[in-house]
């Protein structure tokens, strides 16, 4: 598709917009953003990514889209905090974009101060969750002031989630008005593509056959960094509890500081029932592969798992936490647990056992198809791009 020159606007014809994403790392822009980045790259946009230097991004950007490496220091750095903002600064001023996006915590602190002292008109933040729910002590007060500060500097907020975007408000981050969902929620939806139902049974038979799994053996499954924020010790303790011969997967790996309970780990990394395999680009196959999906997390953004798991066929067990909630149906599509609990966790695996688990699988690849379908989802984040540019416009 050709890449156009200029594009109707609210009623305002103009040249294309020029729009900058900052994050933190590039695992961030990899992970959630490419398809809506080449999306609206394609429909009216010059578009560029910041974030930290990477050797591989920019041939995953195409040709399209510009990259522009500046370092954002993710812990507390006096000298890369100036540096950082400088650079920001710098480079905003210079490009004069008409919109700037930012996400993850330092990004959006430092990004919104940039750009308002850039005079940038239109400052996105998107909203992935709220980090300082998961700390403790002075470092939960520093993070929610980063967050304070980015909201304020903000002039529109898009949150991940209904859940956090009720969080925020109530926690007085920033206004009911200034604050939206795109579409359901999600920050790139799922590839119904790659994520694709119709090679379920073709693909499960794959990966149980490689990993030495029968086909009628019942399997729970975790995909994520293998971390305790994640709820991985509620998650061993649950399943090394269960009386029965089911199987458990995880997929992932396992984090340096990963705060997990030593005795834990070692007991089920010495159970033949436990299996932990290194992450894989081909998790389709992997959630094909096993009969549920376990995300026990502490604190998520959304949750992608949970609809990309849906989407092949696989309900879940999610705790009651912002951003899962929303990619659930409590009941049809998934069991939500109480987070942090070990007992309801151990229930709750005990019980979806003895349900009709398939149908629930059926129903959530439904669920995912109609609400979180990544094309669909493009389409309103451009529809949303053009509308609070073309508002800036007409108030100027």
């Amino acid at each position: 598709m050709e890449l156009m020159s200029e594009f109707l606007l609210g009623g305002l014809k103009k040249k294309m917009y020029k729009i900058c994403y900052v994050v933190t790392i590039p695992l961030t822009i990899e992970s959630f953003f490419i398809p809506q980045l080449k999306y609206l790259s394609v429909n009216g946009f010059d578009v560029t990514v910041v974030c930290s230097n990477s050797s591989t991004l920019q041939e995953q950007l195409g040709k399209r889209i510009h990259f522009n490496p500046i370092d954002i220091p993710r812990g507390i750095s006096v000298g890369g905090s100036i540096r950082a903002l400088k650079s920001l600064t710098k480079f905003f001023m210079k490009e004069k974009f008409d919109l700037i996006q930012y996400s993850t915590p330092n990004a959006a602190f430092y990004s919104s101060l940039a750009a308002r002292i850039a005079g940038c008109s239109v400052r996105n933040y998107h909203l992935m969750g709220f980090r300082y729910l998961g700390a403790t002590g002075s470092g939960r007060y520093l993070l929610k002031y980063l967050e304070k500060v980015a909201c304020w500097n903000s002039t529109s907020i898009e949150c991940v989630s209904k859940s956090n975007m009720e969080i925020g408000i109530a926690e007085k981050l920033f206004s009911q008005e200034k604050a939206t969902v795109v579409w359901n929620g999600s920050t790139g939806g799922v590839d119904l593509s790659k994520f694709d139902f119709s090679k379920r049974l073709e693909w499960r038979a794959e990966i149980r056959k490689e990993l030495g799994y029968d086909e009628n053996e019942f399997i729970y499954g975790f995909v994520g960094r293998i971390t305790r924020d994640k709820g991985i010790n509620e998650l061993l303790s649950a399943f090394l509890k269960l009386e029965d011969r089911s199987k458990l997967l995880l997929v992932g790996d396992i984090e340096k500081d990963n705060k997990l309970d030593e005795n834990l780990l070692e007991k089920a990394q010495n159970d033949s029932r436990v299996c932990f395999h290194s992450f894989a680009s081909d998790i389709e196959r992997y959630y094909a592969a096993i009969d549920v999906l376990i995300l026990p997390s502490y604190r998520e953004g959304f949750g992608n798992v949970v609809i990309e798991a849906g989407a092949v066929g696989t309900p879940a067990i999610v705790s009651n936490i912002p951003g899962p909630i929303d990619a659930v149906e409590d009941g049809k599509t998934a069991f939500v647990v109480k987070a942090k609990d070990t007992v309801s966790l151990s229930n709750a695996m005990r019980k979806i056992q003895a349900t009709d688990y398939k149908r629930m699988g059926i129903q959530a690849a439904q669920f995912a198809r109609e609400r979180f379908g990544s094309i669909m989802l493009c389409k309103k984040i451009l529809d949303r791009k053009k509308k609070i540019i073309g508002n800036r416009i007409i108030k100027k």
